[in-house]
């Protein structure tokens, strides 16, 4: 990481300070730490306008880097800078978010203390800049240290009681890039080529931060990303054989990859224009085939019957928190009530679009019991659908299937191996 310390005097009073190198990026992820912690954006909302001013992918990318380590660690980050004041800073106080900012940095990102200085008391002036500088100093000649995962929030804590202390350990960093293979009978070779490591059948895993599009097969559209947690809905359809299945709110598109690259006749159904395109390119990278329909799935009506649907319906997106730990702190009951109203429109829609025998699977990609072991559990008492219990030969090694044949995956699964998203599966056919 480039950083570039400047000899300045950090004025205290009314004096002056220099914008550093780097100062920009600084002042961007405290935008987006705001914009997360004070509106409820997600990183994704909040980028456009935060990262205005930030010249260079490189600096985009640390400005990234310091607000994901920040809301990563933001629980243990708020307890050092309690321990090193005499009064508590308001959550919502300034000096507070700089502070996380810049401890994040050093504690997290290796950042020289000089340079966090230099571009992180630039943020405040007067008073405050005095207050954040005498307790990030206080840290530093305390050799200050963070625990060795991240401690979760109260409200986290008490929606995932026992399952908090087995899912910590995979939030440690962000995660490593999974690719799924066009071809997965190249699974070994490709591993080789690309110096990774392979967890399943037409999955490689390489380490974070690798160029994707300078990887080999890229151009000729021999694999594409995808979380191997989102691998396993697809693949619980089996070969297609020239079958027709509809994916459900297709896009990005990585499923529905998976059920062409299978040999199914899919039918890729989303609302989002822009997220469709991603869909086509990737599409057409890889060379394989799939109708696309830009459509609202309460309101469509499919011309056709489907031999399966594949509903990997919206949700809160906590089981994304390795990559996107925006949502431990912006996720609560509210926005879980919303999902559960909107997931269950969208599993009645597709249980009366299924002939008799055609199979079901529904996905979310959350750690929220109430979007998916009850929402299961609603499927099997109001629908005329048969579960299908899922197999520990369906399942890549080290996962196994509940006992009711669900699939249940957290980010402190596989932790030696680098974690994986935490996801809700469940499979079933129409009676």
């Amino acid at each position: 990481m480039r950083e570039l310390a400047l000899g300045f005097n950090v004025g205290m009073g009314c004096c002056t300070m220099p914008v550093a190198p780097g100062f920009p990026a600084r002042r961007a992820a405290l935008k987006l730490l705001d914009a997360v912690l004070r509106r409820g954006e997600t990183l994704e909302q909040a980028e456009k306008a935060a990262l205005q001013g930030v010249d260079g992918p490189a600096d985009r990318a640390l400005a990234r880097a310091i607000t994901g380590e920040t809301l990563r660690w933001l629980t243990d980050l708020d307890a050092l800078i309690d321990s090193a004041t005499k009064k508590r800073l308001p959550d919502d106080a300034k000096p507070r978010s700089v502070l996380r900012l810049m401890l994040a940095q050093t504690l997290r990102l290796d950042t020289p203390a000089h340079a966090v200085i230099a571009t992180g008391l630039p943020l405040l002036s007067g008073g405050p800049r005095r207050l954040a500088h005498g307790v990030f100093s206080t840290l530093v000649k305390r050799e200050a240290a963070l625990p060795d995962m991240p401690t979760l929030g109260d409200a986290v804590l008490s929606r995932w009681e026992g399952r908090a202390a087995e899912i910590a350990p995979g939030l440690i960093d962000p995660p490593e890039v999974d690719l799924a293979l066009t071809d997965a009978v190249e699974t070994d070779a490709r591993a080789v080529e690309m110096g990774g490591v392979s967890l399943a059948y037409g999955h490689v895993r390489l380490p974070r931060g690798t160029p994707i599009d300078r990887l080999p097969g890229y151009a000729e559209g021999a694999w594409w990303v995808q979380d191997i947690a989102a691998q396993i809905a697809p693949s619980l359809l089996g070969q297609g054989e020239g079958k027709r299945a509809l994916d459900l709110c297709a896009a990005p598109g990585g499923k529905t990859l998976a059920l062409a690259a299978r040999g199914w006749n899919v039918t890729a159904l989303d609302i989002s224009g822009k997220r469709l395109e991603m869909l086509r390119d990737n599409l057409k990278r890889t060379g394989l085939e799939a109708e696309v329909v830009k459509a609202n799935a309460v309101t469509y009506h499919p011309a056709k019957q489907f031999d399966a649907i594949l509903l990997d319906a919206p949700c809160t997106a906590t089981g994304t928190c390795r990559r996107h730990p925006d949502v431990l702190h912006r996720i609560g009951p509210r926005q879980i009530g919303e999902m559960i109203e909107i997931q269950q429109s969208l599993i009645m829609k597709a249980a009366d679009w299924l002939p008799v025998g055609a199979t079901f699977v529904y996905a979310v990609c959350s750690l929220e019991c109430e979007e998916g072991e009850e929402q299961a559990a609603w499927v099997n008492d109001n629908f005329d659908l048969e579960p299908v219990p899922v197999s520990s030969e369906e399942l890549p090694e080290g996962i196994e299937p509940t006992a009711e044949g669900w699939v249940r995956t957290h980010p402190g699964m596989l932790a030696n191996e680098g974690g994986l998203d935490g996801f809700f599966i469940a499979r079933w056919r129409k009676v």
